[in-house]
């Protein structure tokens, strides 16, 4: 089975567009930089910060290879979700032919399968990538659906189902499903704000959304937390804790556009149904990365992008 870690930090990396719509993927690019240099241990394009239901087909295939190719040797797991069974197989499918090492893979939405469904979703994808880890995704806050530890128990039967991604917000839930891992299966925390409780429980990484603009920082609480130095940890979570909170106040990833907007690492355009930060988003984020010490000369000598949109 090809090598993911599904440990220490993941970026669930965001998607830059143009002003027009379009793809940026020079800005795409310029951010997967950032971000491995900040430390962070692997990349997570196409998921829900990446707009991934937005995207055609031939723009998943250029950000999934602009990603391999700028992430210096660190491991790329591609979001292969979807609603429809054939589609997920199909995107897992491509994901694996370009060169990924691994998968997320959501629970299904809008349908509302039982867990026979969910389980057998999660069997045609392994078997569309044949040998590629998956890690499956719970978020039943965009999915409505809650995988329980139950239903999860009965995933792990699948060999190439090897970590869960659990962004249910519920503590109680992660520590259930950190007691119950089986061998070789992983727990990562899936929000930010609950990362050090949840490495407290028994996760062992975290997929963010904070390592886009903070990857360093981020890195670091990750790596304290892992290690038990619960002091630095603890220290580290109060500094980024308005932060983590700000890039939420709107859904995610308008607050994370506007933070990078203002870092000048990309534009701040999303794809509609989602529309610019608001003036009091803006303000809040830049409060918050200020107040958490992110921004001084963190773009470099990047050009800065466009923040300003329609009606700003």
């Amino acid at each position: 089975m090809t090598t993911a870690p599904f440990t220490g930090l993941h970026v669930a990396l965001a998607t830059p567009f143009t002003d027009d719509g379009a793809l940026d993927l020079p800005a795409f690019r310029r951010l997967v930089r950032h971000v491995v240099e900040g430390g962070v241990d692997a990349l997570l394009p196409l998921g829900s910060t990446g707009e991934a239901a937005t995207l055609e087909p031939h723009e998943r295939d250029a950000l999934i290879e602009a990603c391999l190719q700028e992430s210096a040797g660190r491991p790329v797991v591609v979001g292969a979700g979807s609603n429809s069974t054939a589609q997920a197989a199909a995107l897992a499918a491509r994901a694996a032919q370009l060169g990924a090492h691994g998968l997320l893979v959501v629970t299904p939405y809008y349908n509302k399968p039982v867990t026979t469904g969910v389980v057998a979703h999660l069997r045609a994808v392994a078997d569309a990538a044949p040998g590629l880890p998956i890690a499956v995704y719970n978020v039943p806050g965009r999915t409505g659906l809650n995988l329980t530890p139950d239903a999860l128990a009965q995933l792990w039967a699948l060999p190439s189902v090897v970590a869960v991604k659990e962004s249910s917000g519920n503590l109680v839930q992660i520590g259930e499903m950190a007691a119950a891992l089986p061998p070789g299966k992983r727990l990562l925390a899936g929000d930010d704000n609950l990362a050090l409780a949840s490495i407290a429980v028994g996760a062992c990484g975290l997929v963010s959304v904070l390592a886009n603009v903070a990857p360093r920082e981020t890195r670091a609480l990750v790596e304290a937390a892992l290690a038990g130095r619960l002091p630095e940890a603890r220290a580290l979570n109060r500094r980024l804790l308005p932060l983590m909170n700000a890039l939420f106040v709107e859904s995610n990833p308008i607050p994370l556009k506007a933070a990078l907007a203002q870092l000048g690492l990309c534009g701040d355009a999303l794809r509609l149904p989602l529309t610019r930060a608001t003036a009091p988003t803006r303000e809040r984020v830049r409060a918050a990365l200020a107040a958490a010490g992110v921004g001084a000369g963190a773009a470099g000598s990047r050009p800065a992008a466009r923040a300003a949109g329609p009606g700003t």
